[in-house]
């Protein structure tokens, strides 16, 4: 029997660009395995969360939303094997009930266990915990070459920190196996500061290293001693014990979702910058000082409360902006980039910083020790310009950009992976580079 296959355009979350592909949707692990032993300008796709174009085929895209299953939890030891389709949310729904959280999730718990592992996700802790990929035991990997390949630090060690961020680069993703943690309860205890600039934002950053989450919203279009004026979200798993009373009966009950779908696209006026300014000043008015406990599906994943929430970017689209600059460098390439973006005029609802711990050991991997800069942009002609001189900014303090969130960025940017070298080697090697290609790594030359 024929896979089936299918033309079809496609897009990442920022719905921007469209590319013409043929999508392969194989039903089962025999028909991934066909799908990779044929692939040429190939490369796999979860729930297409990736907001540019990493998970769209240069010829080939194979969808993997049917492998999704659970296949082994072992209670002792925390370690569940999962099928590279399978949810986030579906494993937060089944397992937070049981007592076991994900040691590192991403924004969104829409993405799939075979896309964490290929952008190496890092979340609101890897200054304390690192990536996704610094608690996944091993990874079973289906490169085209006859039969699925284990792979961890011991066995193939290279094969592993190529494909650890490796963009789906190295073959499809099968099977992941991921230390989970306990936790006590599904909330957390969460402390809200309020400061007035940069060098206040990262001076709480750097006071709670020993808080294990933490993130920033950050107002980008305000300037002179306002600029880089933020509200911090510090928080920890929240034990039995400080719960109110009425809740200790059911500490690991997960709130209703409560999602609403955003049911059209926004209209160009609604992302003006006088619309975004009014925003963002009445936002940080509201963000005083503050602790109290908080669930833990609205302060892991804000966003997934609005379905569809890129539609208010409307129809163009958007491109997300996120670089890591390394820590000596921050603090002054932070006031250039907010100051080009406020200049610009070119104003961003969700505005996020975070401390990022050691860099990581994937050799594409994005985190390294430093602060990131995360922002949404509607894909215009003139943004796109910006985000251009915001990369030579980032290029010039020697930081890199996100490859699981561009859409735009030239080879050239490349140049911030000290270890891209290495990566290539690996690809030509093994006969890789002929058979999984996107539009990303077709477009950066990599």
């Amino acid at each position: 029997m024929s896979l089936d296959r299918r033309p079809e355009p496609l897009s990442g979350w920022g719905r921007y660009p469209r590319h013409q592909t043929i999508g392969l949707h194989p039903a089962d692990a025999a028909e991934v395995s066909r799908a990779a032993a044929a692939a040429a300008g190939g490369i796999a796709r979860g729930n297409g969360r990736a907001y540019g174009d990493a998970a769209v085929g240069a010829e080939e895209t194979i969808h993997l939303g049917r492998l999704d299953r659970f296949v082994s939890f072992d209670p002792e030891t925390g370690l569940l094997v999962g099928e590279a389709g399978l949810l986030l949310a579906e494993i937060i729904a089944v397992m937070v009930p049981r007592g076991w959280f994900v040691p590192v999730v991403p924004g969104t718990r829409f993405v799939t266990l075979g896309g964490m592992v290929a952008a190496d996700v890092h979340g609101k802790n890897h200054h304390a915990a690192g990536s996704f990929c610094d608690h996944v035991a091993w990874i079973e990997i289906d490169d085209g070459s006859g039969g699925r390949r284990r792979c961890d630090r011991e066995a193939d060690p290279m094969l592993f920190a190529a494909t650890c961020g490796g963009v789906g680069l190295t073959g499809v993703i099968c099977t992941v196996a991921v230390r989970m943690q306990r936790i006590e309860t599904a909330m957390i205890r969460q402390r809200r500061l309020r400061v007035g600039g940069l060098d206040a934002a990262m001076e709480a950053f750097e006071a709670n290293l020993a808080t294990t989450y933490s993130v920033a919203w950050i107002d980008c279009l305000a300037t002179n001693a306002a600029l880089g004026r933020s509200a911090l979200f510090l928080g920890e798993h929240a034990l039995c014990d400080e719960l109110p009373a009425a809740r200790r009966a059911r500490p690991l009950e997960l709130p209703a979702s409560g999602s609403r779908p955003i049911p059209v696209d926004f209209p160009d006026f609604a992302l003006s910058r006088p619309v975004v300014r009014s925003f963002n000043a009445l936002y940080y008015r509201r963000q005083s000082d503050a602790e109290g406990l908080v669930d833990l599906l609205p302060y892991f994943f804000p966003l997934d409360s609005l379905l569809e929430w890129n539609r208010i970017y409307g129809r163009r689209g958007f491109v997300q902006y996120q670089c890591v600059l390394p820590l000596a460098a921050s603090a002054a390439g932070l006031r250039l980039l907010l100051g080009a973006i406020a200049a610009a005029g070119a104003g961003s609802f969700l505005g996020v910083l975070k401390r990022m711990g050691p860099q990581s050991f994937g050799l594409l991997s994005f985190p390294r020790e430093g602060y990131t800069l995360a922002l949404d942009f509607p894909a215009s002609p003139a943004n796109l310009a910006l985000l251009d001189r915001l990369d030579a900014i980032t290029a010039d303090h020697g930081g890199r950009i996100y490859l699981a969130k561009d859409a735009r960025a030239a080879p050239a940017t490349m140049a911030g992976y000290d270890r891209l070298d290495a990566f290539r080697a690996l690809r030509a090697e093994r006969g890789y580079a002929t058979r999984f290609a996107s539009r990303l790594s077709q477009r950066l030359e990599f």
